[in-house]
């Protein structure tokens, strides 16, 4: 996981976050954020990783931004499914440590392939992931409703966190090679 700023915290999401992050939701996404039914099921669902980035340095903890993965157990590929940061807080690399975050859980389920798809007119989301591994595989026409903006679908292939050896072999033994 990348740095993270004082006073900022990353967490998982539970599902107590769900009226704050709908509030972000509804702020950074005005004419096609997410119902709070459809953000409900994914923060309960038991195939997504919900991340979110609170303050911590005044008060009740505030949440400044979320980002959310999806993948079935035991499946080789998942979906970004969503990435937002309150305004007043871009600029800083913030969405950056929610992708990261996301990235790193998705190697740590042992996915393989990533996909999400970004707005045609969100630039600065798609230098983020193109910087990341990311390229651009198709596009999606009017995705974005009821602006009729244009999704770009994009993939990377992850790079697989180091594997450990224990020594024991698949059948409790010692693996070849190891034995006095």
């Amino acid at each position: 996981m990348s740095e993270l700023p004082d006073g900022l915290r990353l967490r998982r999401a539970v599902p107590q976050d769900l009226d704050d992050v709908m509030w972000l939701e509804h702020a950074s996404f005005p004419t096609d954020a997410w119902s709070a039914a459809q953000m409900a099921g994914e923060l309960w669902s038991p195939h997504g990783y919900y991340v979110v980035l609170e303050t911590t340095d005044s008060g009740a903890p505030t949440v400044i931004g979320y980002a959310g993965l999806s993948s079935l157990a035991g499946n080789p590929v998942a979906d970004v499914q969503t990435i937002a940061v309150a305004a007043e807080y871009r600029g800083r690399g913030l969405g950056k440590v929610l992708f990261t975050e996301l990235l790193d859980e998705a190697r740590r389920r042992d996915v393989h392939e990533v996909f999400l798809e970004v707005r045609a007119d969100n630039p600065v989301a798609q230098a983020m992931y193109a910087a990341a591994g990311f390229e651009q595989i198709a596009v999606r026409p009017r995705y974005y409703q009821p602006d009729g903006v244009d999704a770009l679908v994009m993939r990377a292939t992850l790079p697989q966190l180091p594997t450990t050896t224990t020594g024991i072999g698949p059948i409790g033994q010692e693996t070849l090679g190891e034995r006095d």
